[in-house]
């Protein structure tokens, strides 16, 4: 099945971020997904479990349906990470909900969808500008974790990182960022990225 083609900005701007995270999927290798993570606790293999099971909670929520597994990845709840089964694909089931993510970003029918947020419900529609910020962020600590190409979308980063600044204080919290690390001088817009969600590039 071909990849959809996005019609719109943010489309295509998570489709660029999608596409960077599969890149970073399809070159770990096989020694290293147990590797730690910059996500304390978490190895290579929980950062992509991470982002496949709440990303394919988004997909479902937009589509009024419930998460199902997907290539041998388990479903868990949000925040969790689900189990791999040993033959489990997660390069497929990115795939998928990468493809439906995409397309969803363009579907008026989606785009009415009520969403949870840390704000309260609110449509699809008006988180889609953000929406490659837990993928962009991610994709970044699989490639520290494997030893990928870190370097991210210098759009999609100046971007997200350009609407999550008003959020400052509000995303602080446990469940999101935790603090911000210091800019090193000269620094540049990854890297400034990077340590406003508490990373240290």
């Amino acid at each position: 099945m071909p990849t959809p083609t996005p019609a719109s900005a943010p489309a295509a701007r998570f489709r660029r971020t999608a596409d960077g995270f599969a890149a970073r999927l399809a070159t770990v290798p096989a020694d290293r997904w147990n590797a730690p993570s910059p996500c304390p606790g978490w190895s290579a293999r929980d950062i992509a479990a991470h982002v496949i099971n709440e990303s394919r909670r988004i997909l479902a929520t937009v589509h009024g349906t419930q998460p199902a597994p997907l290539h041998g990845i388990a479903v868990a709840d949000m925040g969790g990470l689900p189990e791999f089964a040993p033959d489990a694909d997660p390069q497929a089931a990115w795939k998928e909900i990468a493809d439906g993510l995409t397309a969803a970003i363009d579907d008026p029918a989606c785009l009415r969808a009520e969403m949870p947020t840390f704000a309260g419900p609110m449509p699809f529609a008006d988180i889609v500008e953000t929406l490659p910020e837990d993928v962009l962020i991610h994709t970044w600590d699989l490639a520290r974790a494997t030893g990928g190409d870190e370097r991210l979308d210098p759009e999609a980063v100046a971007h997200v990182h350009a609407h999550l600044k008003p959020m400052d204080e509000a995303l602080r919290q446990p469940w999101a960022f935790g603090p911000k690390t210091p800019v090193p001088p000269g620094a540049d817009a990854q890297t400034a990225f990077l340590c406003f969600v508490g990373r240290r590039p």
